[in-house]
């Protein structure tokens, strides 16, 4: 070989060098570019089911505030009619020896009486 031929082989190498590089870059920046714009569209995407869903969930607790809300007060002091009827059928249960239909009633009692807790004016304004 020449030394031209020599020298052209080297330039020929160094191009293809610079080429391979400059191309390398390039496309190592495109795919960067790409994965963050494919990163953040997916996190906002995420981010706004997310918040979709704490929202439907926050709605659903309001709703069943305002459920709890619309009672009448009467419903409350039914309730504790009802929870004080329930003691005396207990009581009258005891004295007849009926002690399973005692413990029934006193159970109704308490679930009555829960009932009535939650439609309580004071309680609902502590838990608002």
């Amino acid at each position: 070989m020449t030394v031209i031929q020599i020298c052209a082989l080297i330039v020929i190498v160094i191009a293809l060098a610079i080429l391979y590089w400059v191309g390398y870059r390039g496309g190592l920046t495109d795919g960067l570019a790409q994965g963050y714009d494919e990163g953040h569209a997916q996190g906002f995407i995420e981010g706004m089911d997310e918040g979709e869903s704490a929202g439907s969930t926050a709605l659903e607790q309001i709703c069943e505030r305002c459920r709890i809300l619309d009672h009448q007060p009467l419903d409350r002091l039914t309730l504790l009619a009802i929870a004080e009827k329930l003691k005396l059928a207990a009581d009258t249960f005891r004295a007849v020896r009926s002690d399973s239909q005692a413990t029934q009633a006193l159970a109704l009692r308490d679930k009555a009486l829960s009932m009535a807790a939650l439609l309580d004016p004071f309680e609902l304004g502590d838990a608002a």
